[in-house]
């Protein structure tokens, strides 16, 4: 039961408006990677990472994505099982890897960066170029909170 004295109301609360609209976005793209390459969130999370930086270690990755590690670890795993990336030890200190993508890696993110600006394209017409706009500046900024 609502109080009449409370301001408050969940629908309108910033944290979860933006909830219910990051998973609203992310389940949308979550169908492309999904279906096209039976991948999970946290696998195209480590896969886009490897991507867009290059080789980093697991927790160069767990920096960069916000997963916990044990996340990042099982999707190393599964991303390496497919051969879309190796493990390159340090000659200074055997115990750490790099994690790198193989050319097949490198054509499956490619092929999902596509997919990626194509359904960045369409939420962009939904919303309208100055919007679009305005949300990723206001997302962005938030970021740095």
């Amino acid at each position: 039961m609502k109080s009449e004295k409370s301001e408050f109301d969940l629908h309108r609360f910033l944290p979860f408006l933006m909830h219910h609209a990051s998973e609203k976005v992310s389940l949308g793209f979550r169908d492309i990677y999904r279906d096209r390459y039976r991948m999970t969130r946290s696998e195209w999370r480590v896969l886009a990472t490897l991507g867009q930086y290059g080789a980093l270690t697991a927790t160069e990755i767990v920096t960069h994505t916000g997963l916990h590690k044990t996340k990042v670890s099982r999707a190393v795993f599964s991303i390496e099982q497919r051969r879309w990336l190796r493990r390159v030890q340090n000659e200074n200190d055997r115990r750490i890897h790099r994690l790198e993508l193989t050319s097949q890696g490198q054509s499956a993110f490619q092929s999902l960066c596509e997919a990626g600006v194509a359904y960045d394209k369409k939420v962009r017409d939904f919303l309208g170029d100055a919007d679009f706009k305005r949300l990723s500046d206001l997302l962005t900024k938030l970021n740095d909170l």
